[in-house]
């Protein structure tokens, strides 16, 4: 095993531990807090890291366990505030503003419908299409099989596209 550093291989992670910890909590101050959290506790266990295989996929593993404990406490208080991101439209395709509405709603829409999903199918959709982790990285954080993070990938984009087609064949 290489020499870990914790300047050159964990304080990188900051942002795409920060993306997952959002799309758990929904909240951009609970996941800066849940990215802050992960790297206390992955410095406080520096002693171990050379027995680690993957320094990522342990940051990964300790943030996603963290953002899961607040969410579960934040829903047996039954407070739930999400926080609504504004969207600025991707102007690289078109100029047309109308288009450009068009994109961002349907962005926005497909952001909710994912939200909807189950915790596991939201993660590994997470981690694989956003983050563009491996097969094998994700069933690690999640401490699943391969086969099972490719069921639940599966099944989330067939949920999100039959759910996406209904709204766009019927309006929002």
């Amino acid at each position: 095993m290489s020499e870990i550093s914790f300047r050159t291989d964990v304080l990188p992670l900051k942002n795409e531990l920060f993306r997952l910890a959002l799309r758990i909590t929904q909240n951009r101050h609970d996941a800066e807090d849940m990215v802050q959290e992960t790297m206390l506790r992955v410095w406080s266990r520096r002693e171990q890291w050379q027995e680690i295989e993957s320094i990522e996929a342990f940051c990964l593993t300790i943030c996603r366990n963290l953002a899961l404990d607040k969410q579960k406490r934040k829903d047996r208080q039954a407070s739930t505030s999400l926080d609504s991101e504004h969207d600025r439209p991707d102007r690289s395709y078109t100029s047309d503003p109308e288009e450009q509405t068009v994109q961002r709603d349907r962005l926005q829409m497909v952001r909710r419908l994912i939200n909807t999903l189950p915790e596991k199918q939201r993660t590994c959709i997470q981690l694989r299409d956003v983050e563009g982790k491996a097969y094998k990285d994700i069933a690690t954080v999640m401490g699943i099989t391969e086969q099972q993070v490719k069921v639940n990938i599966f099944r989330a984009r067939q949920t999100i596209k039959k759910k996406f087609t209904e709204n766009e064949k019927y309006g929002l």
